[in-house]
């Protein structure tokens, strides 16, 4: 999670402040708008606050204390939100418009997606929203980001693109919905369209959600349809099951087609090995790279979880091959946590 916290002008998180003038200057959704329920649909995403051990993996850089939003999606009180809010966190309280506070407890984690899955302890009252198709969604439709508060929280807007994003922590996603105007809440808020279907979870404020705009600020947020195949392994057994991506605990910065090493993970993989920030990767097992995308593609195709991988690298204008024995996110964090 290293440098997801000012990866490219991204930013990972959003306080809703009732003076923001990008929220109170915004176009709201009406009521004749759209074909659903507005307030009753919007009533389904909460507040959400969660306090994370300073000890553990990702508080380094993400902080001990975080704010965002959640969505309803089960009757039983499941919640789906952004991972970054609730990874690692021992102590997660959802808010209700009704003032009606609930403890919450954290159910599944999915790094590769960005997703988690929350359960409220107690009723909230609330309805669940229905989940949509996010693979419908194309530039120019119309959609409703929409953070705690109901509709004078929430802003019309349009998709504006569809199209790759690829994140310094070992993060990419191919379809990335960039959406407009900047929504200044936007830590897993709702993405609806039309219909009131969920059609997204918000992740980020970018800078170039539009293609070929120099100065574009919006939002970026993940596609629903990557919770549907993962949901089940989600609730039942708090992660995906079976072999995972290998993990090697370096963050990287892309700059005119050149790969720098911004960061290692204390006790990683990587540091393990020897790779150091400033390094520069230029190829994974004698296979030149120059993108984000081009080095996570091949690193994943190496192999899974445990399986060595070259790291083609240059320090100081000289030329180094690493060995890195790859490893389990999901496990190191686990072992960071009984530690």
């Amino acid at each position: 999670m290293a440098g997801i916290e000012k990866a490219n002008g991204h930013r990972p998180s959003g306080l809703l402040h009732l003076l923001d003038p990008a929220l109170r200057m915004a176009p709201h959704p009406k009521q004749e708008e759209v074909a659903f329920d507005l307030e009753e649909v919007l009533s389904s995403v909460v507040r959400l606050e969660s306090q994370v051990p300073p000890d553990s993996f990702s508080a380094r850089t993400l902080g001990t204390e975080r704010q965002g939003n959640a969505v309803m999606i089960d009757k039983e009180g499941m919640f789906l939100t952004i991972g970054y809010l609730v990874v690692d966190a021992n102590h997660i309280v959802l808010h209700s418009r009704g003032g009606k506070s609930v403890q919450a407890e954290l159910v599944g984690y999915n790094h590769e997606s960005g997703l988690a899955i929350i359960h409220s302890q107690s009723d909230m009252g609330l309805k669940p929203v229905k989940l949509g198709d996010s693979d419908m969604l194309s530039e120019q439709d119309y959609v409703i980001m929409a953070a705690y508060g109901g509709p004078n929280h929430a802003i019309s807007g349009s998709v504006v693109s569809r199209r790759e994003f690829a994140g310094s922590w070992e993060y990419l996603l191919n379809r990335a919905i960039f959406t407009a105007p900047l929504h200044p809440n936007w830590s897993g808020a709702g993405l609806f369209g039309r219909d009131g279907t969920l059609r997204g979870i918000g992740s980020l404020w970018v800078n170039d959600a539009e293609v070929g705009r120099r100065e574009s600020p919006g939002n970026m947020f993940v596609p629903i349809n990557l919770l549907k195949p993962i949901y089940d392994d989600l609730i039942s057994h708090g992660m995906v099951t079976g072999p995972t991506r290998p993990w090697l605990g370096i963050y990287t910065a892309e700059a005119m087609e050149r790969l720098f090493v911004s960061g290692v993970t204390p006790d990683g993989p990587a540091e393990d090995a020897g790779i150091e920030p400033g390094d520069l990767v230029v190829g994974i097992e004698n296979n030149p790279v120059t993108t984000l995308s081009e080095m996570y593609e091949q690193v994943w195709s190496a192999g899974v979880e445990g399986d060595e991988i070259l790291i083609n690298i240059r320090r100081d204008g000289e030329s180094m091959d690493i060995r890195v024995i790859s490893g389990s996110r999901y496990r190191f964090m686990q072992r960071r946590k009984q530690h």
